[in-house]
């Protein structure tokens, strides 16, 4: 299954095309997880390879590997330094009035017994700025490039539904829910010394085109 959807790998690296559903750490109930497939990744190594960075359950796209200790050191470092280039695509629920713009909003964790945990816009909390631009609209969505400078739980999700008063759309805890979240994490390059970038490209999953977006 897995090895179908590799997009880059090297001697230190692995990028592959996270299906949506797939939760990347084993859930409490212990059902399937992408712990279950790093066998499947190996290619000839030893070690299985382990993910550098996160992406939500219901978000597909580009998640890099790390195949050995130092490499994992040296790519989450590019990500805390925020050396890494990222490119999200998502249909929004509605369409902004501009066709590009920027949001600084800061991002803080609220929890509550009845509703569980989010995230949400604070001037208190950790900083976070995404860039976005209109892609495309259709039948009175939008569908938009999210380039995140910060990588904060959540961040295009809130960021969304929060400072552009449009929630992607399918999501379920800042918008109304649906059969699919409208989030795929399209690009991602991660430079390196002495070395050529990591750089991949996730197509555009089928959800999408359904919709009526991506087809020309």
């Amino acid at each position: 299954m897995f090895k179908d959807r590799v997009l880059f790998i090297d001697g230190e690296a692995l990028v592959i095309d996270k299906p949506a559903g797939l939760p990347v750490d084993r859930p409490r109930d212990r059902s399937q997880s992408l712990e279950d497939m790093l066998g499947e990744l190996t290619f000839g190594f030893q070690r299985l390879p382990l993910p550098v960075h996160r992406l939500d359950r219901d978000t597909s796209g580009c998640l890099l590997l790390a195949r050995n200790p130092k490499a994992h050191k040296r790519f989450g470092q590019a990500f805390e330094q925020g050396l890494v280039t990222k490119r999200y695509v998502a249909v929004l629920d509605g369409e902004p009035e501009a066709d590009s713009g920027e949001i600084d909003m800061p991002l803080i964790k609220i929890s509550s017994e009845e509703e569980g945990w989010r995230m949400t816009g604070d001037p208190k909390g950790k900083p976070a700025f995404t860039r976005w631009e209109v892609i495309e609209r259709v039948k009175g969505k939008a569908m938009v490039a999210f380039f995140p400078k910060t990588g904060r739980t959540h961040q295009l999700r809130v960021h969304a539904a929060e400072a552009m008063g449009l929630p992607i759309l399918g999501d379920p805890v800042y918008g109304k829910g649906g059969p699919a979240v409208m989030l795929h994490a399209a690009s991602l390059t991660v430079p390196r010394e002495g070395k050529p970038d990591v750089t991949a490209e996730a197509p555009l999953p089928l959800r999408f085109h359904n919709i009526g977006f991506g087809r020309g």
